[in-house]
């Protein structure tokens, strides 16, 4: 007779040790707040609420199709990144995972591209409120006049905004995983409600079928062509499906993470995705008109209006507020567990501080701290020059998927050479693995990933330069990227300097 005995909280401080580290994160986390981190970072009540309009102002009701199309291509990432989650369930998973299967410098970039993304991105998330809160109570609107973005006054309002919301993310990061855990959790609770009202609540006053997404007249009349106005109305898709890999970001803080961690990621990633099409669908079914111009101007919240009603509509409103809440918080912690990581490993300057750990809540409080800050100083950017802000935006995105390129690559040069199998022999039975498949799912991914990076930094005048006023902007993603390059290998040199 035998019998299993479930993996405890010494376990796996013990599998940890076999990977390098020493055991000082709080390991509090179970499989919904493990779950909890990957949706609530990609957050598709927030960034569809957001992003509508941009896909729809391109592509018209087929821009539906590039959301299944940039979900298949994340998935293979997903299924990448499940399996090295399996193998190595460390803090700073990016990082971590080039680092293990590309070497050290390859790991630094990695970690670096996706350090910068992730402070921008918080950045971004948390400038969303304006969006949301002057619409429930003109009181939010601090900086008196106009609350739309692109305005004087409602981008130093956005500013203040997310400033605020910032500081309110960094004290509870500081406080301990457990708190951020129970915050998040909540959240996601409240933000998966909200998806799913919306969903029915679009459904009920449906004025067309689901067919809608067959209509290709604005394909077929765009000034960029029917495959360019495509390519261009999928990096709506392609700006929101990142970030489901936070659940692994978290491994040293979860319970039996070598099978928890896998699975988040793919659930976090899979359930924000149907939940993403649904939404998408169903708004161009129940939006009252397809033709004139508010779906391409103001997007989902115009069809959420007509079909809720004011009072309906602000409830929705503040469930938008908190998965936004929940959505910068979780960006923050998974940036804060990635700049520990490379510190923890001396390869950012101050890293004895960086890598630090409060002894009585179990945190990295530094990290969380520092990503606050730099992201409270990219939002001033918005006060200058909101198209600079939004530019830059899109950019981090760029970087990120350049980050997930460090990782699936040489992991593809792993499978190819046999390493990849070599490690596995070494593994407990019963973990997440592709088998036969990861070699072709490998390959898919690293070309999947490539095409979107070129499709994501083209040098188009629609998605850098709308007002046609700054013409460098149109090759913003190449310098920065550039910059950001650059600067890394400056810091990464005069780091190896300082240790040698």
């Amino acid at each position: 007779m035998t019998s299993t005995v479930l993996p405890t909280v010494h376990a796996d401080d013990a599998d940890l040790t076999s990977l390098g580290y020493q055991p000082t994160l709080h390991r509090k986390l179970g499989r919904y707040a493990s779950f909890a981190a990957g949706f609530s970072f990609v957050s598709i009540l927030t960034t569809i609420f957001q992003l509508f309009a941009f896909g729809y102002s391109f592509a018209g009701p087929a821009f539906f199709w590039t959301w299944p199309v940039v979900l298949i291509g994340q998935l293979l990432v997903a299924l990448n990144f499940a399996e090295l989650a399996a193998r190595y369930p460390l803090s700073g998973a990016v990082y971590q995972w080039a680092r293990r299967v590309g070497g050290e410098g390859v790991g630094w970039f990695a970690g670096w591209f996706m350090a910068i993304a992730q402070v921008v991105t918080a950045a971004a998330a948390a400038i969303a409120l304006q969006v949301v809160l002057p619409q429930l109570w003109d009181g939010f609107q601090v900086v008196g006049g106009d609350p739309a973005l692109n305005t004087v006054t409602g981008a130093a309002n956005a500013v203040i905004l997310g400033a605020v919301l910032l500081v309110a993310t960094t004290i509870i990061n500081s406080l301990g995983v457990k708190l951020m855990a129970h915050v998040n959790s909540v959240g996601v609770t409240c933000e998966i409600v909200g998806v799913v009202a919306v969903i029915l609540a679009l459904i009920s006053a449906a004025q067309r079928g689901p067919d809608v997404v067959a209509d290709t007249t604005v394909l077929q009349t765009s000034d960029l062509g029917a495959v360019g106005a495509f390519l261009v109305s999928g990096l709506m898709a392609a700006y929101v499906m990142v970030g489901f890999n936070s659940a692994g970001e978290l491994s040293e803080e979860t319970k039996d993470p070598r099978r928890t961690a896998p699975r988040t990621i793919l659930s976090a990633l899979l359930i924000s995705g149907i939940g993403g099409a649904l939404m998408i669908i169903t708004a161009l079914m129940a939006a009252p008109s397809l033709d004139d111009g508010r779906l391409a101007t103001e997007g989902l919240p115009y069809v959420l209006t007509a079909v809720l009603g004011t009072f309906w509509g602000k409830v929705l409103l503040v469930d938008v507020a908190i998965a936004i809440f929940v959505c910068t918080l979780a960006i923050q912690t998974a940036g804060s567990r990635l700049v520990f990581s490379m510190a923890r490993d001396g390869k950012l300057p101050a890293s004895a501080l960086l890598s630090s750990v409060h002894p009585t809540r179990g945190t990295p409080m530094w990290p969380s701290i520092v990503i606050g800050a730099l992201a409270v100083g990219v939002l001033a950017i918005n006060v200058g020059n909101a198209a600079l802000f939004t530019t830059l935006c899109s950019v981090c995105i760029v970087m990120v998927y350049l980050a997930y390129l460090l990782v699936t690559v040489p992991q593809l040069i792993n499978r190819l050479r046999g390493d990849w199998n070599r490690v596995g022999q070494t593994l407990p039975a019963g973990l997440f693995s592709l088998g036969r498949w990861g070699l072709p799912v490998n390959i898919l991914a690293v070309l999947y990933g490539a095409v979107m990076v070129v499709n994501l930094a083209w040098p188009r005048p629609e998605v850098y330069d709308p007002s046609g006023e700054n013409g460098i902007l149109l090759y913003s993603a190449p310098l920065m990227v550039t910059v950001v390059l650059l600067l890394g290998i400056w810091v990464r040199r005069r780091n190896l300097a300082a240790n040698a």
